[in-house]
């Protein structure tokens, strides 16, 4: 038996490994792309109200917006003129192109406005303690 492998097995190894790479190099740029695309932005610890609203981005959608920024979903459909029903999961570019697709920016600009409008005030932080001046000693 020859140690020479077969000239057909040869051409398809090497179709697989570029097939491999290829493979690997798209899903690799949509995995940059999806990262570059969401920003860093992430919801604020719990217990603290997220206020900024030039940080709500195109991706996001009405109940991740709606739980960020303690503004119920119902004020925002309200505000866009759009029924909830059939779009919790899209996301503000989504809704923009079905609903306003003449408009650009409109649904993500009426957000932001809705948010300012809606947020909860934030609440000041709690006055310290106040330690009660020391009593004078009793006179002798």
């Amino acid at each position: 038996m020859s140690s020479k492998k077969n000239p057909k097995q040869r051409a398809l190894i090497i179709v697989l490994i570029i097939f491999g790479f290829l493979f690997t190099v798209f899903f690799g740029m949509r995995a940059l792309r999806a990262f570059k695309k969401f920003d860093g932005h992430r919801p604020p610890p719990p217990g603290e109200i997220e206020t900024d609203v030039e940080l709500v981005r195109d991706w996001m959608t009405v109940s991740f917006i709606s739980r960020t920024y303690y503004v119920p979903e119902k004020f925002i459909y309200e505000a866009l003129k759009i029924p909830p029903l059939g779009n919790h999961d899209k996301s503000l570019e989504a809704l923009n192109e079905e609903y306003y697709p003449d408009v650009d920016g409109f649904v993500l600009e009426t957000v932001k406005a809705t948010l300012l409008t809606h947020q909860p005030k934030p609440t000041p932080d709690s006055a310290p303690d106040t330690v009660p001046p020391p009593t004078a000693p009793p006179a002798p």
